[in-house]
């Protein structure tokens, strides 16, 4: 049993932090929960990111992570961040038994996801001159020898869950089978950002 963060455009992805402000009431009990057994949360997104239903309909994969940092604020917030494990397919939801969804997952399709990543497969090249042109959108410079140095993994991680991609092409990249296939939807989305560059949205 995970219990479920839905939240739209929010994209956790294994070994990948999250931070998180949370402050609706049935959230910060979800984190109260949590933090009393094995801290983990799933973080899955609604299908409509416009929706404000109270019970979206949701993607079927997600991501589960541990709270590795948990700060509580003055006026009630919770400042979290999850550490990304594994994904998941959701299986089942579970009767309402909390102010929060509760759900069956399967990780059998995602073990892989336990293990670093270390593909040679990895096109960097592309992916790095992508970057550089999306970069040149907002006018902002990298320290190109840094990234240079870091692994594909971190790399490709850090990229598709700080880059302000919309929702659908954020579930594409969580669904991407493995980290060369994850590439390779990240150099499109990055190349295809740069020719569609007239308004930006600012970078996370």
């Amino acid at each position: 049993m995970v219990p479920l963060f839905p939240l739209a455009g929010a994209l956790l992805l294994p070994r990948g932090q999250l931070p998180l402000n949370v402050f609706e009431g049935r959230y910060l009990q979800m984190v109260r929960d949590a933090m009393e057994t094995q801290r983990i949360i799933g973080m899955v997104q609604p299908t409509d990111p416009e929706t404000h239903d109270e019970q979206p309909a949701l993607y079927r994969t997600g991501c589960i992570g541990r709270i590795s940092d948990f700060k509580s604020t003055e006026d009630g917030r919770f400042l979290i961040t999850l550490t990304g494990l594994c994904r998941f397919a959701l299986v089942d939801e579970l009767p309402p038994e909390r102010a929060y969804r509760r759900a069956l997952v399967s990780y059998a399709r995602f073990r892989r996801d336990l293990e670093p990543d270390d593909s040679t497969e990895v096109d960097r090249e592309s992916l790095l001159q992508a970057l550089r042109g999306y970069l040149d959108i907002y006018d902002v410079d990298a320290d190109w020898s840094t990234l240079d140095q870091v692994s594909s993994e971190v790399l490709i991680t850090s990229l598709a869950m700080l880059c302000p991609f919309a929702p659908p092409e954020k579930q594409a990249l969580l669904e991407a089978p493995a980290l060369a296939e994850r590439a390779q939807v990240l150099t499109a989305l990055l190349e295809f950002a740069g020719r569609q560059s007239g308004d930006p949205a600012p970078l996370q």
